[in-house]
């Protein structure tokens, strides 16, 4: 392909859509150094702060949501709509993309119209075990669909894996071990505990681990707490909670560090984290978040059948329940091994290349069609 691919991502709103989507552009910039990537996010999203610090240029597309009742709402929501499709076409025209991908968020919906009607060819990436609006959409004129999970109902899918920027989706646990325990200033052997309730943290989680520490430093284990942002765990003088054996951190940017540092991780179930905790061999107890459509529990069934992880739910994730189970959990080492391995056999590390490709092979093909025709 000689001249430089031209390629649109769509996706926002929140971190799952997001790192997949730039974990696919990195991808094809790695393929073709030269290939011109565009995003299109919404404004207000998490798109606006991390795909410029990934080095992608974004363009906005309005929000046109389709109103759950019927109000005033409904009545412009056509017009919205209308000029979110037409934006995306602006874009589209603008950059001459080629192709367009997906990955789900408010923003593909116009996206993916924007680019049947323009006779672009369309990919999407379905990150959770249920499929979102706008993937289903997207689906029906695709080129390709990959998908995390297998039978997300969407047509002609292909399972692929979540595609994982390069500091996860290469990792050797071991081989980092060492560094991950310095990093995060844990000395000696004892174990560790890493908890995190992703970069928003989980209150629950947070409140049942503070409750807990007593138990678990007699134990000897260090537990490593990931609050989440604004999440601070506090004292009883509103001062941030500290304890023998317990290092509190609102955010991680190395999460590579954290699977590594982990002999065991208590984390939510979100789609990314089920596959970096294959991808890095890592024992876990899922608690999945309690509301929505269920899908953080569904995501976590192939790690849980393979014995990699144990599922908990959030009403049941209490003191009791990590003095009863998780002590004794990271007391068998034996046991954590076993689920390491079985995690590890789950991971599958080369989504983002196959997507990659996939939109590569396609252009080029169009290309030569057009040269031909």
């Amino acid at each position: 392909m000689s001249e430089a691919l031209r390629l649109v991502v769509a996706g926002g709103g929140t971190a799952g859509h997001i790192s997949p989507m730039l974990a696919i552009a990195d991808a094809v910039k790695t393929e073709q150094p030269d290939a011109q990537v565009t995003a299109l996010g919404s404004p207000g999203g998490l798109e606006t702060k991390l795909v410029p610090e990934a080095g992608y240029p974004l363009e906005f597309v309005p929000k046109a949501p389709m109103p759950r009742s019927i109000n005033a709402d409904l009545l412009k929501f056509p017009f919205r709509f209308i000029t979110a499709v037409n934006n995306a076409k602006k874009v589209l025209r603008a950059t001459k993309a080629e192709a367009v991908l997906g990955v789900g968020g408010y923003v593909c919906t116009p996206a993916y119209l924007a680019a049947k009607q323009l006779k672009l060819p369309i990919f999407v990436h379905e990150a959770n075990s249920v499929a979102g609006m706008a993937n289903k959409l997207g689906a029906k004129n695709a080129a390709f669909v990959g998908t995390t999970f297998a039978n997300t109902g969407l047509p002609g899918e292909v399972q692929v894996g979540m595609p994982m920027r390069s500091n996860v989706a290469t990792m050797v646990k071991a081989e980092l071990r060492e560094a991950a325990r310095e990093h995060f200033g844990v000395t000696g052997e004892k174990p560790v505990l890493l908890v995190t309730g992703g970069s928003s943290g989980a209150q629950s989680i947070n409140t049942a681990i503070a409750q807990s520490l007593d138990e678990l430093d007699a134990a000897g284990i260090h537990t490593i707490h990931i609050t989440g942002r604004d999440k601070q765990v506090r004292d009883a003088t509103g001062e941030q909670l500290v304890h023998e054996g317990y290092t509190q951190i609102e955010y991680v940017d190395r999460m590579d560090y954290a699977y590594a540092v982990a002999d065991l991780m208590i984390c939510r179930s979100g789609a990314g984290t089920v596959c970096e905790l294959a991808v890095a061999g890592t024992a876990s107890v899922l608690v999945p978040l309690p509301i929505g459509n269920g899908e953080q529990k569904l995501n976590a069934r192939e790690l849980v059948a393979a014995g990699g992880a144990v599922l908990v739910s959030d009403a049941e994730f209490t003191k009791s329940y990590i003095t009863e189970n998780v002590i004794n959990l990271l007391a068998d080492q034996h046991k954590l091994e076993k689920m390491s391995h079985a995690a590890a056999s789950l991971g599958q590390r080369d989504a983002a290349q196959i997507m990659a490709r996939r939109i590569i092979e396609e252009v080029s093909t169009r290309r030569r069609a057009g040269q031909e025709g």
